[in-house]
């Protein structure tokens, strides 16, 4: 492909989009310690757009630190930093590699026209990145690979590109070789397979392009024979593969545009070494995410409803055609307030333009359906932290708007008068729990607040105030994600502490008993009187509760016999040994006193209770803990590991079947005591090397183990 550079200076003005066809929303994903971060700077660098690389992108090496990011030596949420090449605007859309922030990941998706695969030349690939290249198959997502750190001592570009043919398939192949220096070690410059021409960077950007030398031929050719044959047979020409056979020369300018169309279809994916601390091949990738991947104009767009749910027409990228734009992440800064990303798919976005903000279907993960007419401020270009005042956001672009006050991640924003929806894209349940606790009541007002903007701005994050063990928990993705949240909190000013997590137990009786209730009370003058006689029998698992009344002769005055049952429903609700709400069970009111004087409602509530209390001294209580049924998917190799881990956990495994939805990897159903699934997250994770998932919801109650059982009754004595 032919090699083109932009000189832009890094006081320049933020780069605006007037036309659809003239953006590029590209997502860089990888393992953590690809690269992505570090090639981003690079790029931005050798367009202009900042003077040097490492002062800018994420927060990890911008000026407004992100106290997380930084413990952490590693990216924790996404960043959007745009370049201009060739007149062509490119939204980098830069990812957290580790497991943890696949929200983010996500997001960038979504957000994302083409996807740049990020590989180290060191470190190769984790499964979690093989598996992500699968997942952007199945949407036919153009795809492109950028082999990195070339640089390094131990850098492999040869093994890298046969790694990602081997684990990508079929029409992965590199448009470059790497070419060596004079020691033999370090790359200097790339061979171009379809030019057959040397592209040297020993003297830095722009490379200096010449013939190659006589001992770079054989390995051009034996390679660019078998590039050539792989874009011919995604040629929308079928007399190409003909002509090519019988001998005939091909073009090299019908090459690129064949190679570009099939790029921008997804059918084919060029692997371009680079390296960011010596410039070689960014110049060449440029050219690929600017000539190859497709505009949002050649990208399908998300479906739209009415907030009703109606159905709407289906949008073009049309930046005169009706506002849809979608909130990409929002997130709250210190000095600005709250900023959030918009991809903008439709019509275009304008400053103090009233919108309508909908925000649906993410209600289980504390987001409430909310809609709200706001009017938009200013409209920024982001650079990482930094925010550049644009006049205007069109299709196809992506934009920051500030202090929105009801936008949320996964909103949409659309038009006051032709309000819209796009669905929510698709996120991982968070399944680790945090329980915390804030250390004054001063500390709690400020929990509260800052709670509320991290779970607004992070959809993988969920809240949950539990009313049977009064713990605040928090759902996270895992370890580091968990980190990153309380390091925010921290920085918020909060003092808090974490506590280990409790379990909703449930109480029960599991032999037939009878009880006796007799409160006769005398005071001030005044009298309580009533007795009752209860039988009390368990009930099979999940039937709940039921009060029979088989008094006879009046012996309870028919108005106080919903008294009993207040009082022993109230008793149910406190427990009777240790402190859980008591399930499955009838109780029946077989007899009792009653005085004309000195009964009462309380008085009947009170007697209920005791009776109730009497007969579970002979009915032998018993714990329930909750069960959950889970859902796992792993690797074929690593179905034995995972059960028997679930057998040490208690876990009773359902049955095993093949995943329908990925080749070579495995279903595993079964049912496990929740308290065994507190960190399943991380430890899953742990034995399939990140590639294991699973999904979980509760089932019943089942009896606790006597050893656990009496452990539980313990903690709860005072």
């Amino acid at each position: 492909m032919a090699q083109k550079s932009q000189e832009k200076g890094p006081t320049g003005g933020a780069p605006v989009v007037t036309e659809p066809g003239t953006a590029r929303n590209v997502v860089l994903v990888g393992h953590s310690g690809a690269g992505k971060t570090t090639l981003v700077e690079a790029l931005l660098a050798a367009t202009g757009t900042i003077s040097r690389a490492g002062n800018v992108v994420d927060g990890t090496t911008v000026g407004d630190h992100d106290p997380a990011a930084v413990r952490q030596q590693r990216s924790v949420s996404l960043s959007c930093a745009p370049l201009l090449h060739d007149g062509i605007k490119v939204n980098l859309l830069d990812t957290p590699g580790y497991a943890d922030f696949v929200g983010e990941l996500r997001a960038g998706l979504r957000a994302a026209d083409a996807a740049l695969f990020v590989v180290s030349a060191v470190d190769g690939m984790d499964a979690a990145t093989a598996a992500l290249w699968e997942e952007c198959a199945a949407v036919d997502m153009p795809r492109a690979v950028a082999v990195t750190r070339l640089d390094h001592p131990r850098a492999d570009v040869d093994n890298a590109v046969a790694l990602c043919q081997r684990v990508f398939g079929d029409n992965v192949m590199p448009l470059y070789l790497p070419m060596l220096g004079d020691d033999g070690v370090s790359t200097v410059g790339l061979l171009g397979l379809i030019t057959r021409r040397v592209f040297d960077y020993t003297a830095g950007l722009p490379a200096d392009v010449r013939e190659p030398d006589p001992e770079h031929q054989p390995a051009i050719d034996e390679s660019r024979n078998e590039l050539i044959e792989g874009i011919i047979a995604e040629s929308e020409d079928e007399t190409l593969m003909d002509r090519y056979l019988d001998g005939e020369e091909i073009g090299t300018q019908v090459l690129i545009e064949d190679l570009e169309k099939a790029v921008a279809r997804g059918h084919f994916y060029p692997v371009v070494p680079v390296c960011a601390e010596t410039g070689v091949g960014l110049d060449a990738l440029l050219e690929v995410l600017t000539a190859a991947f497709p505009s949002p104009l050649e990208h399908e767009l998300p479906a739209v409803t009415g907030v009703d749910g109606s159905p709407r027409p289906p949008l073009t990228c049309d930046p005169g055609g009706p506002l849809v734009a979608e909130v990409v992440k929002t997130t709250i800064d210190r000095h600005v307030g709250r900023v959030s990303l918009v991809r903008v798919f439709s019509g275009t976005l304008r400053p103090d333009q009233t919108v309508h903000v909908s925000g649906h279907g993410m209600a289980e993960r504390g987001h409430p359906d909310h809609d709200a007419d706001e009017r938009v401020g200013h409209i920024y270009t982001p650079l990482g932290a930094t925010l550049r005042e644009v006049a205007l956001c069109v299709a196809g672009d992506i934009c920051a708007i500030t202090k929105s006050g009801s936008a949320e991640t996964g909103d949409t924003i659309s038009a006051k008068d032709n309000p819209l929806l796009i669905a929510p894209w698709e996120m991982p349940e968070p399944l680790l729990p945090v329980a915390i606790v804030a250390r004054s009541r001063a500390d709690e007002d400020a929990l509260a607040r800052n709670l509320a903007r991290l779970v607004a701005g992070d959809p993988t994050l969920r809240l949950e105030r539990n009313p049977e063990t009064h713990q605040l928990v928090l759902w996270c993705m895992g370890e580091a994600h968990a980190d990153v949240v309380l390091d925010r909190l921290r920085a918020g000013g909060v003092e808090l502490d974490t506590e280990p997590v409790k379990v909703s137990l449930r109480e029960t009786l599991t032999v037939p008993a009878k009880g006796h209730g007799r409160h006769v009370k005398q005071s001030g003058g005044h009298g309580q009187y009533a007795v009752c006689d209860i039988e009390v029998e368990p009930l099979p698992r999940g039937a709940g509760f039921e009060f029979v009344d088989r008094v006879v002769g009046g012996a309870v005055p028919h108005n106080y016999i919903p008294s009993v049952e207040k009082g022993v429903r109230a008793q149910l609700e406190r427990g009777l040994v240790a402190g859980h709400p008591v399930v499955d069970l009838r109780v029946t009111l077989v007899d009792g006193k009653a005085h004309s004087v000195d009964s009462s409602d309380a008085a009947f509530q009170t007697a209920g209770a005791l009776a109730l209390r009497d007969a579970a001294e002979r009915g032998q209580p018993a714990l329930l803990e909750p069960i959950d049924e889970v859902t796992i998917r792993v690797p074929d190799g690593s179905v034995g590991a995972v059960m028997g881990d679930l057998s040490g956990r208690r876990g009773r495994v359902l049955g095993t079947e093949p995943d329908q939805d990925a080749e070579g990897r495995t279903l595993v159903r079964a049912e496990v005591p929740a308290s065994e699934l507190l960190r399943y997250a991380v430890e899953l994770r742990s034995m399939t090397a990140g590639t294991g998932t699973f999904r979980r919801h509760f089932v019943r109650h089942d009896p606790m183990p006597a050893h656990l059982a009496d452990q539980a009754r313990k903690e709860h004595t005072p």
